[in-house]
């Protein structure tokens, strides 16, 4: 209590002057996958929770410096560490950070003003890896203890139950022969923990999407030999009926009327691994700018995007109909005719941040799921989604009425729907409110880690022949890292791997 006292007076705002009390740091509790130094991640990440001297949790944000955090490497002239403190503005921060080089020990301090929070300093005994080292752990069962990731998931099993078996040499064969000349398919092999390739079609370039997370991988654990076909295009592409000679292909995303094993999408997925770098929306930056406060935002349903399905074109004639319920507006056209009388002028693209100042946020299907929806569940306005043929792969662990609002397929009900959240708005807010933890519980990096893995190892079991390395197969090379290469205490053998 001594402590709460001192940094409540070294705080210059006082209770009085703020209608609120001062976090005590002793009492405040921080927790997360950044305090493991097996975890390596792009960017790390923790949270730090605000309490009250009373022991009540802050519900609103204490200021978005009060929490001083630094990351260094005892004994280290220059940590080369960027760290970053988001402020969720509920009383709790994430604080994130990416390391640019490896360290035999790395200390983290969590401050309000000069005095400790919860148990810091953290010493974090190494080696602490960056993302570029190449020092997988050999026990892949290590790795899963490490990273808390779950003993199966419902939606891989869900996906393979169809493939009893896979025969590498027959679908090396047939995938390319039924797929290769009018898809854009790429051919992967992982064998002794190195990665190689060959591209089928004419637009192939989002094979490197898929290639930054395998090697992600490969650089944190050593991963099953496996091979396996990735669908680069929107459409998910096995149509046959179960029992039909199904192929086992690779996609961003499902539908209820294919057969695709999916995997996080490609926007999702680049959004993990390039964290605190040159992509600025991801699950952390979201939850840290979410916008005003829920009283304090624009009560109508917002929505903006291309004409890419007819339910769009609806929605936006709708809105013109009743614009004090839908801001809703096209920022191209590519598929139909742009006919402005209907439709309205085109508007300028808006940072999604700014889709944030909208209560409501639509979900509309775009050529196949909107994959803006894992941003809007981390936002906290409530999203309202429509029925859909599509998913992704985390779509059946979502509930309606406790995630999102559910739309019909055609939007039918869409005015019904946003007049329930009008006059139900503490009911709209805990969906909110719970659309953000599931995000926070599933959708994070070490999530997204977790499930690739899990995906590939449950594959890879199915597997009735050594995958190998085909003809015409490249070698995906890691990135060259000359400034701060790493030391792995040891080297593993092509045996080990």
């Amino acid at each position: 209590m001594y402590l709460c006292v001192v940094a409540s007076l070294l705080l210059i705002v006082t209770a009085r002057e703020t209608e609120s009390v001062s976090p005590c740091p002793v009492k405040s509790f921080i927790w997360g996958p950044g305090l493991n130094p097996k975890i390596v991640l792009p960017a790390r990440y923790f949270y730090v929770q605000t309490v009250d001297s009373l022991g009540h949790n802050f519900t609103s944000s204490p200021g978005e410096n009060v929490f001083q955090v630094k990351i260094f490497a005892p004994g280290e002239q220059h940590s080369r560490i960027w760290v970053q403190v988001l402020d969720r503005k509920d009383g709790s921060f994430i604080v994130r950070y990416r390391m640019y080089a490896s360290y035999q020990k790395l200390q983290i301090e969590v401050k309000v003003k000069d005095v400790h929070v919860a148990k810091s300093p953290y010493v974090l005994e190494g080696p602490v890896y960056h993302e570029s080292c190449e020092c997988p752990e050999s026990r892949p069962s290590e790795w899963l203890r490490h990273m808390k990731c779950p003993k199966s998931i419902p939606q891989i099993q869900h996906d393979l139950q169809l493939f009893q078996t896979v025969d590498l040499d027959r679908i090396a064969k047939e995938i390319p022969s039924r797929f290769g000349q009018r898809q854009s398919l790429c051919h992967y092999v992982i064998k002794h923990n190195k990665v190689y390739l060959k591209t089928y079609g004419e637009h192939v370039g989002f094979h490197i999407f898929m290639d930054a997370i395998l090697l992600s991988l490969i650089r944190k654990v050593k991963m099953p030999d496996v091979e396996f076909f990735v669908n680069l295009g929107d459409w998910p592409l096995e149509k046959r009926n179960p029992g039909k000679n199904l192929h086992p292909i690779f996609s961003w995303c499902g539908s209820n009327e294919t057969r695709d094993i999916v995997m996080p999408t490609y926007d999702l997925t680049e959004s993990v691994l390039e964290t605190m770098g040159r992509v600025s929306l991801d699950m952390m930056s979201v939850q840290a700018n979410t916008g005003p406060a829920w009283e304090d935002k624009n009560s109508t349903a917002f929505w903006r995007g291309r004409d890419s399905r007819k339910e769009r074109l609806e929605l936006v004639k709708l809105a013109r109909q009743h614009p004090h319920l839908i801001d809703a507006a096209f920022t191209n056209f590519f598929f139909f005719k742009h006919d402005e009388q209907l439709y309205g002028p085109l508007v300028k693209q808006i940072s999604f941040f700014d889709f944030f100042k909208y209560k409501y946020q639509l979900n509309i299907d775009g050529t196949v799921a909107a994959y803006r929806l894992p941003y809007l569940l981390a936002s906290d306005s409530v999203v309202l989604k429509q029925d859909s043929i599509y998913y992704e792969h985390f779509y059946n662990d979502l509930r309606p009425w406790m995630h999102y609002i559910p739309l019909k397929s055609d939007l039918s009900d869409l005015l019904e729907k946003i007049q329930w959240a009008k006059e139900n708005d503490e009911e709209a807010k805990k969906i909110a409110q719970n659309a953000q933890e599931f995000a926070r519980s599933n959708l994070m990096g070490d999530h997204i880690f977790c499930y690739y893995f899990l995906l590939f190892q449950e594959y890879a079991s199915l597997q009735v022949n050594e995958p190998k390395v085909r003809d015409g197969m490249e070698v995906v090379e890691q990135p060259k890292d000359d400034l701060f290469p790493c030391a792995c205490p040891t080297e593993l053998s092509k045996d080990e791997l």
